[in-house]
């Protein structure tokens, strides 16, 4: 069986001038979860805060024909 291959994405939350997230993401993770992304891990700034949402998703076939 060959191992799955996979896409990833990410999402940089809106940032105030505190470097505190500004608004709730909900939105975008929701319309990403629409497209098929599902959340895999966040990087975080030292001493708090989401730097990036790390997204992946299944590769579509036709991605898997182009490697």
């Amino acid at each position: 069986m060959p191992s799955r291959k996979w896409e990833y994405e990410t999402l940089r939350p809106n940032r105030d001038s505190t470097m505190k997230e500004a608004t709730d993401p909900k939105s975008q993770l929701n319309e990403l979860g629409r497209e098929g992304w599902e959340l895999a891990d966040t990087v975080d700034y030292v001493g708090g805060g989401t730097k990036f949402f790390v997204l992946k998703r299944p590769a579509s076939a036709t991605d898997r024909e182009d490697e």
